[in-house]
């Protein structure tokens, strides 16, 4: 089995995730957008300095069978599929959970009986 295959699955459910997830309205497709693109170049950044150092040093070494072969630096690009599945997964699943425990706003009825 190639690294890509391993990977597939995840950045397929990340996918997934960040489509169901999405924010209905426009203004905020865009910013969750933006600052998605914005992480995934951070953090492919951030990837091919850190994998190509980890290869160099020789903690760590990937079999040249179950790789593609292209590479950013040393780092193999199916190491890009994983912070490519955070950024796409994360935005929502916090949206989510900041949505599910928000504290809850009480409504008028209950304000007028509490006085």
């Amino acid at each position: 089995m190639t690294y890509l295959l391993m990977s597939l699955p995840f950045l397929g459910l990340a996918g997934a995730g960040a489509w169901a997830w999405r924010p209905r309205e426009r203004t905020a497709r865009r910013s969750r957008l933006l600052a998605m693109l914005i992480a995934a170049v951070v953090l492919v950044v951030l990837t091919a300095v850190f994998d190509s150092l980890i290869v160099a040093t020789g903690i760590v070494a990937y079999d040249d069978a179950h790789r593609l072969g292209l590479a950013i630096g040393l780092a193999p690009i199916e190491d890009f599929l994983y912070p490519l599945a955070g950024v796409l997964l994360l935005p929502g699943l916090f949206d989510r959970a900041a949505r599910r425990w928000a504290p809850r706003r009480p409504t008028s009825d209950r304000a007028d009986a509490d006085r």
